[in-house]
């Protein structure tokens, strides 16, 4: 098949839909199909050779993050060029509404029309208002996908419908066999803490809190923080006594990302809201980190209620502190954890993942009503077996 992926999330910035939409382009290519993905981009000169350049992104706020999207004229008119010269069997975008490159897609498409949901919100007021500018572009799609429960609630509360459950895609291997990040020091205890600094719901604040009693009892550890933001502004919310403790690491690529992942004890994910699923916890998993993570639902059902990750009350920086010191003291609770992980992961691998979007792609495909049919019913069956499936 010919596959066009649409992004609409800047190409430049490592996040959870482009890093989904990547490894779902490898995985698709490794299995044979002709893959082409469209998205932002602020510096056209490195891309791979798989990605059209969907012009220059744009920082605005949505879904409760600065996210760099694409829209107007120019944007319109490459989606155009993209499509026309695409040529494809399926155009499979994600975050269909969002104000970007997929919702200009929905439009501009002819042909079978797959969408991916990430995200999820209570009520999002762009979308209420864009209800029915949502409602008209998603008529066209005849194949609807969400990555978690929390993400096809929000899809059926806005629009109306249903969706297939498929979750977010890790490549396992890589995660594992990748090395660890080369400029730390001499072993001793480390954590890791991933996401915008200046981003409330990410919940450096609630790390940074729990922060002095961990030290006390765990001196030696170091804390590893990763992501884009204002350094001095993250350091003012530090006790005096933590500064030497914390490393900042700043932005960090992809690959970084994964040697930073493999080089720590514990991944501490202390979110207070707004996750509709969890990668970087299924990341963590991979690169086999014990995972310690706020209760939020989504991360309650990634890490089985607790079986494969340790849970903490939300907002809770007492309990954080307890459950790390819990974590850094005993390496046998750790190696549990690692060991449950290394199971649940595998659900996620991207070699199984791949072939439930498969499956799919040749439903919407398929020009018989009869054929079709057989084809949902058997992906219905593939799913069945799932213990993240609804």
């Amino acid at each position: 098949m010919k596959v066009g992926l649409v992004c609409p999330y800047s190409w430049d910035v490592p996040g959870g839909v482009r890093s989904h939409v990547a490894d779902l382009a490898v995985a698709l290519s490794d299995h044979g199909h002709d893959v082409s993905v469209l998205a932002p981009v602020d510096d056209p000169a490195d891309l791979p050779s798989w990605v059209a350049d969907g012009g220059r992104p744009t920082a605005v706020r949505y879904n409760g993050s600065v996210a760099r999207l694409s829209f107007g004229v120019k944007a319109t008119r490459r989606v155009r060029g993209w499509i026309r010269d695409g040529d494809f069997d399926i155009v499979h975008v994600h975050e269909p509404v969002a104000p970007s490159l997929s919702i200009l897609a929905l439009w501009v498409a002819r042909g079978p029309l797959v969408a991916t949901w990430h995200s999820s919100h209570d009520r999002s007021r762009i979308m209420s208002a864009g209800y029915y500018i949502g409602q008209t572009a998603m008529e066209k799609v005849r194949g609807r996908i969400a990555v978690s429960e929390d993400a096809r609630r929000t899809m059926v509360a806005h629009l109306g419908g249903d969706a297939v459950l498929i979750p977010n895609g890790v490549r396992v291997s890589a995660f594992a066999s990748t090395e660890r990040l080369p400029e730390l020091g001499a072993p001793r205890p480390r954590i890791l803490f991933l996401g915008r600094m200046d981003e409330p719901r990410k919940g450096l604040s609630v790390l940074f809190d729990a922060l002095p009693a961990v030290l006390q009892a765990v001196p030696d550890l170091e804390v590893l923080v990763a992501g884009p933001g204002d350094v001095d502004d993250a350091r003012e919310g530090l006790a005096p006594e933590c500064q030497e403790a914390v490393t900042f690491l700043g932005f960090i690529s992809d690959e970084d990302k994964a040697r930073a992942l493999r080089s720590v004890d514990v991944y501490v994910a202390p979110h207070t809201g707004g996750e509709s699923f969890g990668i970087v916890l299924v990341e963590a998993m991979a690169a086999q980190a014990a995972v310690l993570a706020s209760d939020l639902p989504a991360f309650r059902r990634v890490l089985e209620d607790g079986r494969s990750g340790l849970l903490f009350p939300n907002q809770d920086s007492a309990a954080l502190a307890m459950s790390l010191i819990a974590l850094l003291q005993d390496s046998g609770l750790r190696a549990g954890y690692v060991a449950e992980a290394d199971r649940r992961v595998r659900e996620f691998d991207w070699d199984r993942v791949v072939d439930e979007v498969i499956a799919v792609y040749e439903s919407v495909r398929a020009p018989d009503e009869k054929v079709t049919e057989d084809l949902r019913g058997q992906l219905v069956g593939r799913l069945a077996g799932r213990s993240d499936a609804p």
